[in-house]
């Protein structure tokens, strides 16, 4: 039986991941921040651990509980809006932290197993926002394109030891925290100058057509660690997929 470790699954992309490997026969070690077992169905095939992405040592200590692994998706992640101007470096640094530097600390704790396995898969999930640009979340955007070069790169460097990384886009959904997690980090946005844009951007979040569900990003987080076929980079939902296209 296959082993996959995926962070950030107390709720939407990452919870749902977690489910969709379980119940195709996978075992599955589900991280979250504040171990909840109750999100997920009772398993002999589960583990809930403990794991806060900018803790290295709440890193090491997961990645150790967790004993050998075959595939790793890097799921944690949040938003965050505001015009560029008036953004705290405190919270850009917090997006970097979470988004960016902790994506590249847990695929360094795992990488040595695989690389001397000669065999694992490196999935980093970040966002359509990296396809196509739109106003107010430009840290947000900066900390996901990050990791969009990192994995591009890392899939070079990890070639010849059978090791694979690739990327999964989500599009707009309306099952994740992004837009409450981007309002209630948003800052300035009382600002008159951006009132259209700000109206704009929270409008998008509850309008009407293509979104992406959980499902989506789970059904692409699968390919992307069983097909060795798969693209470097998936779109995940009917909305990033029109994104890629160029529609």
């Amino acid at each position: 039986m296959k082993t996959v470790l995926i962070t950030g699954c107390s709720s939407g992309f990452g919870l749902a991941t977690a489910k969709y490997f379980l119940d195709r026969d996978w075992a599955v070690v589900a991280t979250m921040r504040t171990p909840r077992e109750d999100l997920l169905p009772r398993s002999p095939n589960l583990r809930v651990l403990a794991l806060d992405v900018t803790d290295r040592q709440s890193i090491h200590r997961a990645v150790e509980a967790a004993g050998p692994i075959d595939a790793l998706v890097n799921n944690a992640g949040f938003g965050a809006a505001s015009p560029a101007e008036a953004m705290p470096m405190s919270t850009v640094r917090e997006l970097f932290d979470t988004n960016t530097f902790g994506t590249i600390a847990v695929t360094q704790a795992v990488l040595p197993q695989f690389r001397q396995r000669k065999a694992g898969v490196v999935v980093n999930v970040t966002s359509s926002v990296t396809l196509r640009s739109i106003p107010l979340v430009a840290a947000y955007t900066a900390s996901k394109v990050a990791v969009n070069a990192f994995t591009e790169v890392l899939a070079l460097e990890l070639q010849p030891f059978n090791v694979r990384a690739c990327l999964v886009l989500p599009g707009r959904s309306p099952e994740t925290r992004f837009s409450d997690s981007a309002r209630s980090h948003a800052q300035g946005l009382d600002h008159e100058a951006y009132a259209e844009q700000v109206k704009s951007l929270f409008a998008r979040f509850a309008e009407p057509g293509p979104v992406t569900t959980a499902q989506d990003v789970a059904e692409a987080v699968w390919r992307a660690v069983n097909d060795p076929l798969s693209p470097m980079r998936i779109p995940a939902g009917a909305d990033a997929i029109d994104w890629a296209a160029g529609n």
